[in-house]
């Protein structure tokens, strides 16, 4: 959510903020409209109130007692309906304002939707193969290692069933990159994946795109998408000292997703499932450090990818295609040689994203300035350290032998047991 203050000071801008990412400009206006009669009203009341209060004070003086107490009921009576009004309004208010999403920095690519994402670099050599390369549901199914029938029988479409060494290969991989942030500073944590209703607005997920979440009614509670939605309101209405930041964490958690907007795409397979296993970094800051925080988290996931020596490109994500939370993004995508019948595609396995002050002005949560006294709100910014399902992917048709073999990453041979190859 942003801030009123700033919207009232820089109309404008805000208003082409939020156009680059395709909400409309005219929310802006009713924003400030609103704003205008809601603090007009509220002080309507506050007058009336103090009038009310002053005139209490002199029933103890006044012998006319009950030309006074008509007169203080005419004003309870009135105080009662402007204050449902002004509830009223502040609950539009809340809707209108939580409707706005953070607009992106200004140097971030104008585009519409991921086709004018912009390529930054490339990185790492792509393999070369003597054969035409498979991709991995062929060699998950010669190999046992997924098996997407049986997870259809007792679950339905979009799952799958990581088996044998698929199954080792995603304890490997959690084992590598949890020794290797702990390492560097951050917080292991395996959070719940149910969520109540208001942290889970906090983190600016329900606004727009509840369609792609899984709801329990009778609980009350939401199926988490991914594992940044968890940890950013576990310090709901906190306050940090400035020495405690930058605190980051790294966190494992299985993750649920309706795919409602993806008709017809990845239909087959494990590439887009309702069910997934996520590594997730996230990082609470000082507003001034944020820009150079959201660079680290882009390091630690080039450094898995360039550790696990499989190709990738790293992307900066346009305007159109920012999440409502972001005012910037980058994703990286892995080099799949097996996609489009060995021709080969990039996939996205990672992103990271800024979300300045989006997230915590929602969910409360500042630090204490040394200098000033004063509390202020931190920035929020997570980063996936590896979207597990798609990290196997990657290294099966990266890995792959001729005779149908996948070799495993030398930086995951200590944490699959020593196993070097799967046959």
């Amino acid at each position: 959510m942003l801030d009123i203050k700033l919207i009232r000071e820089q109309p404008d801008k805000i208003k082409q903020g939020i156009e680059k990412k395709g909400a409309d400009p005219v929310l802006i206006d009713k924003v400030l409209e609103l704003d205008k009669q809601k603090r007009s009203l509220l002080q309507e009341i506050e007058t009336i109130r103090a009038k009310k209060n002053a005139t209490e004070k002199k029933l103890i003086e006044e012998k006319d007692k009950e030309k006074i107490i008509q007169i203080l009921k005419e004003a309870k009576d009135f105080l009662s309906v402007k204050e449902k009004e002004l509830n009223a309004m502040e609950e539009e208010f809340q809707k209108l304002m939580s409707s706005i999403p953070n607009p992106p920095l200004e140097d971030i690519p104008f585009g519409k939707d991921e086709k004018d994402n912009v390529v930054i670099k490339e990185v790492g050599q792509k393999p070369k193969f003597s054969f035409t390369p498979k991709d991995y549901l062929v060699l998950g199914e010669q190999l046992d290692m997924i098996d997407i029938k049986r997870a259809s029988k007792i679950s339905g479409s979009r799952f799958g069933i990581l088996k044998r060494g698929a199954a080792i290969l995603e304890i490997a991989l959690i084992g590598f990159i949890f020794n290797k942030l702990i390492k560097k500073g951050f917080i292991p944590l395996i959070p719940p994946v149910l969520i109540k209703p208001k942290p889970f607005w906090g983190m600016g997920y329900l606004d727009k795109g509840a369609e792609e979440v899984y709801y329990l009614p009778k609980d009350d509670l939401y199926l988490v998408g991914t594992s940044e939605q968890m940890i950013g309101p576990m310090h709901l209405d906190e306050i940090f000292q400035e020495e405690d930041l930058p605190l980051r964490y790294v966190s494992f958690s299985s993750c649920f997703r309706r795919e409602a907007g993806s008709y017809g795409k990845d239909t087959k397979g494990i590439l887009r499932v309702h069910q997934f296993d996520k590594i997730e970094m996230f990082t609470f800051c000082k507003p001034e450090d944020s820009l150079k925080e959201h660079q680290l988290l882009l390091s630690m996931e080039e450094e898995i990818m360039k550790d696990l020596k499989i190709p990738y490109r790293v992307l900066n994500i346009c305007t159109g295609d920012l999440g409502d939370p972001a005012v910037s993004k980058y994703d990286i995508e892995a080099w799949l040689p097996g996609q489009n019948n060995g021709a080969g595609e990039y996939r996205e396995t990672h992103s990271t994203s800024n979300c300045s002050d989006f997230q915590s002005r929602r969910l409360n949560i500042k630090y204490q300035d040394k200098e000033t006294g004063k509390n202020e709100l931190v920035h929020t910014l997570n980063g996936t350290a590896l979207a597990l399902g798609r990290g196997i992917l990657a290294i099966m048709e990266n890995y792959q032998t001729k005779d149908g073999k996948i070799r495993v990453p030398r930086a995951l041979w200590r944490y699959a047991n020593g196993i070097k190859i799967f046959s």
